[in-house]
């Protein structure tokens, strides 16, 4: 029996030994990705605004011969795997910032072909719906000096949110300081932009008058206001908080001036309502002015 027993146990293992084979698996002919190219083409963008409108989009396709997938590397710390190389992405940072597009072409075996290019792109920061209402009607809207308010014009030290060290009485000050028509506008893309008629003069502090290309004291200037700007919005980084401010500034282009000139050219809207505004911006003595403005 015990021998018997040994004779099946061998003839197990022998038919285990023989029912198996050896699997192979091949990658086929191995071929890296070739002819690679990669378009980017901004959203909005032509001759008077080359970075685009604003919307942060950017078509972007890579295309090569023997590409299996595609990896796009956006140049702002995000990648994604695009088997057909083709999608549009939405960059979010604001302002006008260049970013290095890189795709890599992955072929048979994981081999790669790579190819970069840089892109600027424009994104315009996304203001609150109040704001936009409260300046602009959605459409376009006039403002004026607020001359019969307390501190319509004022100064103080930048650690404060007031005009601590002067603040204007109503109708105190130079008759060139309150006949300008200050429009702000939004166009259907959401930008929006300033003009400002200041009649042939605006006035300027005399700390700020070579900086609009004059010399002499406070006074009533012809500084020119640069026609109609587009304006470019962001968060406000001035220490400054909700119980004090919107925290929402806006740049201005050229020398900046919107109201009465200090060499400002960020104002920081520290309240806003369908008829009053109040600003406040750092000058070129590093001192903070503040306005105060009310719908026309």
């Amino acid at each position: 029996m015990k021998i018997l027993s040994a004779f099946f146990t061998c003839i197990s293992v022998a038919t285990l030994l023989t029912g198996c084979t050896k699997e192979e698996y091949e990658f086929g002919e191995i071929k890296t990705p070739s002819n690679l190219v990669l378009t980017t083409i901004v959203e909005g963008a032509n001759a008077a605004n080359p970075e685009g409108n604003g919307t942060g989009k950017v078509s972007i396709k890579a295309a090569a011969s023997n590409a299996i997938t595609y990896k796009i590397d956006f140049g702002d710390g995000n990648e994604q795997m695009v088997p057909s190389g083709d999608l549009v992405y939405k960059f979010t940072e604001p302002g006008t910032k260049e970013y290095t597009i890189t795709a890599t072409a992955v072929g048979t075996a994981g081999v790669t072909t790579v190819v970069s290019k840089k892109v600027k792109v424009f994104v315009r920061f996304e203001i609150p719906a109040n704001i936009v209402t409260a300046l602009t009607n959605n459409s376009s809207k006039n403002w004026e000096t607020d001359k019969a308010a307390d501190g319509h014009f004022g100064v103080g030290p930048t650690d404060q949110f007031a005009p601590i060290w002067y603040s204007a009485t109503p109708n105190s000050r130079e008759a060139c300081a309150y006949d300008d028509l200050i429009n702000f506008s939004v166009d259907a893309a959401g930008n929006i932009s300033i003009n400002v008629d200041n009649k042939g003069a605006s006035f300027s502090i005399a700390d700020a008058t070579a900086f609009y290309g004059f010399s002499g004291p406070d006074g009533c200037y012809a500084i020119n206001t640069g026609g109609t700007k587009r304006l470019a919005f962001l968060e406000a980084n001035t220490g400054s908080t909700t119980s004090n401010s919107t925290k929402i500034e806006f740049s201005v282009p050229g020398n900046g001036i919107v109201n009465f000139g200090t060499g400002a050219k960020n104002y920081e809207i520290l309240s806003i309502t369908p008829t009053q505004l109040h600003l406040r911006s750092v000058g070129v003595t590093g001192l903070a002015w503040y306005m105060k403005l009310k719908a026309k």
